[in-house]
């Protein structure tokens, strides 16, 4: 008879010992979006020599040095999300639109001598959205033979019975067994086996060995376990996620003019993080028999970091400047939570009937949530660029910047070393490169015309794929390495004498190969799901200068 068998595991983790966070995640939220004014965004954000614009707070500190008068300005945003993804013949689109305030800031000039060296002193403060998390995204199809389950089953290698017994704190809480394990055991999808290869029979091992009878599993003492549940040649997956969140960046910002040649600037950012997300993860193996795991996670926390550049004209009677800026690594402090949910139906005798389990751990943790606490560290970043203006009537700017992804480092609160985490990154993580081409054109002193163009390296190695501890509460086993990315950006404004407005369209795009789960199944490989991502957005600048 066909028994339906479900545990909800729905609680926040934070047992010591425990691992969650992925390069995965850290790559995620290390990387920002070209946003700012709508006059920095048409420009492709390629100002840190030309200065200027407030948003140049945030790539070049050194920019707020050019103004000679005050300012202040916000900007909206509208952008649209899309996801193609194609997997078997199949084909989805998601897309998810939203409002928001891009930009709000004001700079305050003060002029400080005609004579002396020191020409101006200026201050800023500047919000921009840094970061936006909004992605919807949908695959499914065929896998053939591989399976979630055997990923799962590999990660409970090791786990004998006495470890499942005497499990010291609940089984959710316990640091010696993953969530994953812990979930797929008590429904029937892994269990013991003396090798560590799938077998077709529920209760069997491939060696013929009887896994359960009527008091529930045997317990001999296997080492490795195997998946009960797949291995059909015709696995269907499902997946849905749903990603909401951003990360808010202030800066704060001091800057000097000298001799109108030289300009030094500093800028202190602090940054807000808030990422939400919730994956669903569907095996149907034909004859009602399957599962689904939905998980559900959270970072959220807060971090800091300081901004130094300089812009120069080498030749004092030409127009063009350099400009050189450093930033240091963002030193945040995150929470992560997570939680999961899992229906099994198998193939059960009537005889055991009884070892259908249902296991609420929110209640077995007294009615509360549990959090883990942790540092992130980012990359060094460093930024060469150029300016170059003809008259009033053209502006030039071309920037490289550079920042090595895979010296990523994860602390724990006491900010020691969280070193398997740190050694993750550096698998699975590697340097981004970053080019930046701007151009505006003003016809007449009030109308400007602009363009601008950006490319960023891939962060993800070729063979990069997400590695979960045995040990991890973990169960999003899903992953995209995604490519390298390109912005094409247009724009126009209007300055008058005292009023103006400057209007945007960004068009991003960049391609990804998503996975699931890890195939660990020796010979056998799972085709990429191929993931075309946009995103649209305009954006509309409203400012004056005094």
């Amino acid at each position: 008879m066909k028994k339906k068998v479900m545990i909800i595991a729905l609680a926040l983790f934070g047992a010591t010992g425990i691992y969650a966070q992925s390069a995965y995640d850290a790559g995620k939220i290390a990387q920002e979006d070209l946003s700012g004014t709508a006059r920095f965004v048409g420009m492709g954000g390629a100002m840190s020599a030309l200065g200027g614009d407030i948003s140049t707070i945030g790539t070049n500190p050194a920019g707020i040095g050019i103004y000679r008068s005050n300012d202040v300005m916000l900007t909206l945003g509208y952008s649209l999300t899309g996801t193609e993804s194609e997997f078997g013949g199949n084909t989805f689109e998601k897309e998810k639109a939203r409002w928001n305030l891009n930009n709000i800031g004001f700079v305050i000039a003060n002029k400080f001598s005609n004579i002396s060296p020191l020409r101006y002193v200026n201050f800023g403060f500047n919000y921009k959205k840094s970061k936006s998390f909004y992605k919807n995204m949908s695959m499914q199809g065929l896998l053939g033979s591989v399976s979630q389950t055997y990923e799962i089953a590999a990660l409970s290698d090791g786990l004998t019975p006495e470890i499942w017994d005497d499990s010291r704190y609940g089984v959710f809480e316990d640091p010696d067994i993953g969530w994953l394990s812990a979930l797929a055991y008590h429904t029937f999808l892994v269990g013991p086996s003396q090798t560590n290869t799938p077998t077709d029979y529920p209760l069997l091992d491939d060696a013929g060995n009887q896994l359960y009878d009527e008091n529930g599993p045997l317990y001999e003492d296997y080492g490795y376990y195997a998946s009960l549940v797949a291995g059909y040649n015709s696995t269907y997956g499902t997946f849905h996620s749903w990603e909401r969140g951003g990360i808010d960046e202030y800066d704060f910002n001091v800057s000097f003019n000298i001799n109108d040649r030289f300009y030094l600037g500093v800028t202190f950012g602090a940054y807000d993080v808030s990422y939400d997300k919730h994956t669903f993860y569907d095996e149907d193996y034909g004859n009602r028999e399957g599962y689904f795991l939905e998980s559900f996670n959270r970072i959220h926390g807060s971090g800091f970091d300081v901004k130094l550049g300089t812009i120069f004209r080498p030749i004092e009677a030409s127009p063009l400047r350099i400009g050189l800026s450093v930033h240091t690594p963002i030193f945040y402090r995150l929470t992560y939570a997570t939680g999961a949910y899992i229906q099994s139906d198998v193939y059960v005798d009537d005889d055991q009937s009884t070892t259908g389990l249902y296991v609420d751990t929110y209640e077995q943790l007294g009615n509360r949530d549990m959090e883990f606490d942790f540092r992130l560290q980012t990359p060094w970043v460093v930024n060469a660029s150029v300016g170059y203006t003809v008259g009033n009537n053209l502006a030039l700017g071309a920037e490289y910047e550079f920042e090595n992804f895979s010296n990523m480092k994860f602390k724990d609160v006491n900010n020691y070393d969280m070193d398997p985490e740190t050694d993750e990154v550096k698998y699975t993580l590697k340097g981004v490169h970053t080019f930046r081409l701007g151009a505006e054109y003003k016809p007449i002193s009030a109308f400007a015309f602009r363009v601008g163009y950006n490319y960023s390296s891939t962060a993800y190695k070729a063979d990069a794929y997400k590695n979960i501890f045995s040990n991890s509460v973990s169960t999003d086993t899903e992953y995209s390495n995604d490519k390298s990315r390109n912005t094409f950006t247009v724009g126009i404004g209007y300055r008058g004498s005292l009023f103006y407005a400057d209007l945007a369209y960004k068009y991003d795009m960049y391609k990804s190969d998503f996975y699931p789960f890890y195939n660990n199944l020796e010979g056998v490989k799972m085709a990429a799901t191929k993931v075309s991502n946009t995103r649209s957005q305009v954006l509309l600048t409203l400012g004056c200068r005094f």
